[in-house]
């Protein structure tokens, strides 16, 4: 083949090419800024806690690294195809050992290993940080299959049933440390807008604090696989203004709900369950 032939083919992979980056920034630019924030957050909801920034930015530094991984090996072996391709039948020179190649691929991913580990231990110390004197207590029981929220400063709570989510109040602009219990089984208490779950687990108490910092609707669920009913573990959260938090509490307390429940308390449950299993009911 000709010098000139050569050449083309190059050309036309060198045009494509430009022609799909166009035709990127031309979908990029299209977009509304909304969207293009989405798009920022690598599918994670809006945040809304104070503490959500150290966690989104782990996110998308993991998946910055993961593509630059990606585009490095894609090319080695993009470049590995067309610069060693079978030209005639000539076999290529065979090495088998080659020291310099293989130190290098052990020690590169030292390079990605370590900064990943390390932000991730740094960020974790962080997130999970408790401080001495939290504006809010809340003690969060998870049982088989639903939640129990007390107000530990407030002494008042709200249980959740299989056919009947509670909602979780919280303060705006206020710390809110979480007391996560469980009677039964491992469950993990998640709010996705809080980029934040932990695990729930017998006889091993854990917390975590956060600080809601946009008021609004939200949804919380299990994160953990725990049994026949797991689905049914849902929860609301209504992140509002202290006046209406306070609101809230008054209603707890007018309608008998004023005091701390201690688990185990299975037993609330399981009659509910049994009629539910013999009717057909909905556990949706």
């Amino acid at each position: 083949m000709s010098q000139s032939g050569r050449v083309r083919p190059a050309r036309r992979r060198a045009a494509t090419a430009a022609v799909l980056l166009l035709g990127t920034l031309i979908v990029l630019a299209g977009c509304s800024a909304q969207q293009r924030d989405d798009w920022s957050r690598l599918a994670l909801p809006e945040p809304a806690t104070e503490e959500t920034p150290l966690i989104g930015n782990l996110w998308v530094g993991a998946w910055v690294a993961a593509f630059a991984v990606g585009v490095l090996v894609w090319g080695l072996i993009i470049w590995a195809v067309i610069a060693y391709r079978r030209r005639d039948d000539e076999l290529p020179k065979q090495t088998r050992f080659n020291i310099p190649i293989e130190f290098l691929y052990t020690v590169a991913p030292l390079f990605v290993i370590v900064p990943l580990f390390w932000f991730t231990a740094d960020h974790q110390e962080k997130i999970t940080e408790l401080s001495d004197d939290p504006d809010v207590t809340i003690g969060v029981i998870g049982q088989q299959w639903s939640w129990t929220f007390n107000y530990m400063d407030e002494e008042a709570h709200d249980i959740g049933t299989i056919n009947d989510r509670p909602t979780l109040y919280l303060p705006v602009g206020q710390t809110v440390r979480f007391d996560l219990m469980s009677p039964d089984v491992i469950h993990s208490f998640w709010i996705p807008a809080f980029y934040m779950k932990m695990d729930v687990i017998p006889g091993h108490p854990n917390a975590f604090q956060v600080t809601p910092d946009r008021e609004g609707s939200y949804v919380g669920r299990c994160a953990e696989l725990c049994g026949a009913y797991h689905q049914s573990m849902l929860f609301n959260v209504e992140v509002v203004s202290e006046q209406e938090y306070q609101d809230h509490i008054d209603a707890l307390r007018e309608a008998g709900q004023d005091t701390i429940i201690e688990p185990p308390i299975r037993g609330a449950y399981d009659d509910e369950v049994l009629d539910d299993e013999n009717t057909g009911g909905d556990h949706e």
